[in-house]
């Protein structure tokens, strides 16, 4: 089973989910899926449709936003436009869960709603090191 790491406490990210992982989502309270994970990246990787159709089953919604390195200030934006509008908690996942952290991070220090300290505090609670990518981010 994917292991969901709480950021907030309404997002969290996680390494790839199965379609099995969508039902214990549901049952934790999230409402949205967001996919940040190309399809095809890898072998064996579930395809988002795999994902999507059993998060729709569960009654979650479900957003594609596939990053592939740096997230680009439009994939930052929709990240952001997705959990916000999303009416309880935000499960994000990629391989690792590095990308929907660092895309989520993005969008709410371009938006001030928390520090970079906050943002980086709370990475490294989750098990993730957003220091380098929100400094490479307050330089340009």
């Amino acid at each position: 089973m994917a292991e969901f790491r709480f950021v907030t406490d309404d997002f969290a990210v996680s390494p790839q989910v199965s379609v099995k992982d969508i039902g214990a989502a549901a049952a934790r309270g999230f409402t949205l899926i967001v996919n940040n994970r190309p399809d095809g990246e890898a072998p064996g990787q579930p395809a988002g449709a795999a994902i999507e159709a059993a998060a729709r089953a569960a009654g979650l919604g479900y957003v594609h936003i596939p990053v592939v390195g740096r997230p680009s200030a439009g994939q930052v934006e929709a990240m952001r436009a997705a959990v916000d509008g999303a009416p309880g908690k935000v499960l994000a996942y990629c391989r690792s869960g590095a990308r929907s952290i660092v895309t989520w991070a993005l969008g709410q220090a371009a938006g001030g709603f928390l520090s970079t300290a906050e943002l980086a505090r709370r990475g490294a609670a989750a098990g993730y090191d957003l220091s380098a990518i929100l400094d490479a981010g307050r330089a340009s």
